[in-house]
């Protein structure tokens, strides 16, 4: 049915908010935020709050439409996207370099028309800088999150376990809760399905969301399978996450020698989660 999901979407549009306001996911561009520093005088891109070894900057951004049917939503801005803010547009920052790999990814789950990479991953240029269209970017943390690595004593943002290791400290639970709170609780009647890239070490960041969204939203997110909850109102689907290192994209995909794997399940179901989400807007 991935065919049918994205032909049945790719011709629709949704209505935009005027502004943001509850029920409105934020508008694109930045995010005057400040919900976890504290009533500090809060600098965009430099004031950050540090715990322990994690730390995170003030630097949150949205892209797309404010009355999104679809959300897609990484962890975090990573060091590539969060070094580009001065010299990059806007529209250019969101998964930059690696938007063959969300290509690749949103295709598989019906969200994007199969074809080259090349058209897929401009099928997501078009997605992320369309303020009227069917999908909203963002992250669950919209503000950087960075581990520091005493082994080689520097600030990193990105690296194994990154999601579900900070989701579960005492400092990255209030972090994605203040988050989750803001921008995932007062969605838009529009809103049905939340994509997020990433799952974590055997699923930890799966289970991790699952708990964190069902108390910021009041109600039990619903297991569906391995990779996808649900409520009354959404469906969660973690995918693969577009920066995945060595064979793992493609072993989630089934592609080639992978077709088989055991990884590429995880593929299938999330599909099949997505499947059961569209089912909803009709």
């Amino acid at each position: 049915m991935s065919h049918a999901i994205y032909m049945g979407l790719g011709h629709q549009r949704t209505t935009r908010c005027q502004g943001y306001r509850m029920g409105c996911l934020p508008a694109h561009g930045r995010i005057d935020c400040t919900s976890c520093y504290r009533g500090e005088n809060v600098l965009f891109g430099r004031s950050r709050r540090e715990s322990q070894d994690w730390r995170i900057t003030a630097n949150p951004l949205a892209w797309g439409n404010p009355n999104a049917r679809i959300i897609i939503l990484g962890f975090s801005k990573g060091p590539t996207q969060a070094e580009s803010f001065a010299r990059t547009p806007h529209d250019q920052i969101a998964y930059k370099g690696s938007r063959p790999n969300v290509g690749r990814i949103l295709a598989h789950v019906g969200l994007v028309k199969k074809g080259t990479r090349e058209s897929q991953a401009a099928a997501v240029d078009s997605m992320i800088a369309d303020k009227n269209g069917l999908f909203h970017f963002g992250s669950l943390i919209r503000c950087s999150v960075e581990r520091y690595d005493r082994g080689e004593r520097e600030w990193k943002g990105s690296g194994g376990g990154m999601l579900d290791r900070f989701v579960a400290t005492p400092f990255g639970s209030e972090v994605a809760r203040n988050c989750a709170s803001r921008f995932l609780v007062n969605l838009p009647r529009a809103t049905k399905l939340v994509v997020m890239f990433g799952m974590g070490s055997h699923q930890n960041y799966v289970r991790e969301t699952r708990t964190l969204l069902s108390a910021v939203r009041g109600k039990t997110m619903r297991e569906i399978n391995a990779v996808a909850y649900e409520d009354d109102l959404i469906t969660v689907v973690h995918v693969e996450h577009f920066a995945s290192q060595g064979d793992l994209i493609p072993q989630w995909l089934g592609e080639g020698k992978y077709r088989d794997h055991p990884r590429s399940q995880f593929g299938r179901l999330a599909r099949a989660s997505v499947n059961r989400a569209i089912d909803r807007f009709a």
